[in-house]
């Protein structure tokens, strides 16, 4: 479960528009690995993102523009971040229903009376 100030943090950085959400989260970039070719493999275009209310940290490199793999991680905190935004669904417990109970009934009895049988078939030998 996650801590109540993480969770409120996501929703505060939620309700902040992209800029100020950019201003808020510490950013790495890096060179991207992978296809691409020479301009992939010498700029430094992968953009890691990183939220410090929440310790939330997404990484973008699939494309070779600098700008879209910032674009790219920013909807990726985003979505990140409301996840830690929701509130998990509250599980209610729930018992057998009627009929698995009486399935369950006759399911015993049923074998209850085949142990029955043994027992009394064994003594007449």
């Amino acid at each position: 479960m996650t801590a109540p100030s993480r969770t409120e943090a996501a929703r505060r950085a939620l309700a902040l528009d992209d800029l100020a959400l950019i201003r808020e989260c510490e950013h790495e970039f890096f060179t991207a690995r992978g296809p691409g070719g020479q301009h992939r493999n010498k700029t430094a275009t992968g953009v890691r993102l990183t939220h410090p209310a929440t310790e939330l940290s997404v990484t973008a490199t699939e494309r070779r523009s600098q700008a879209m793999n910032r674009r790219i991680a920013l909807q990726r905190l985003r979505g990140a971040l409301r996840v830690l935004a929701t509130p998990p669904k509250v599980r209610r417990k729930t018992g057998p229903t009627e009929a698995s109970r009486r399935r369950r009934r006759e399911e015993k009895k049923r074998l209850s009376a085949k142990k029955s049988a043994r027992r009394t078939n064994f003594g007449d030998s």
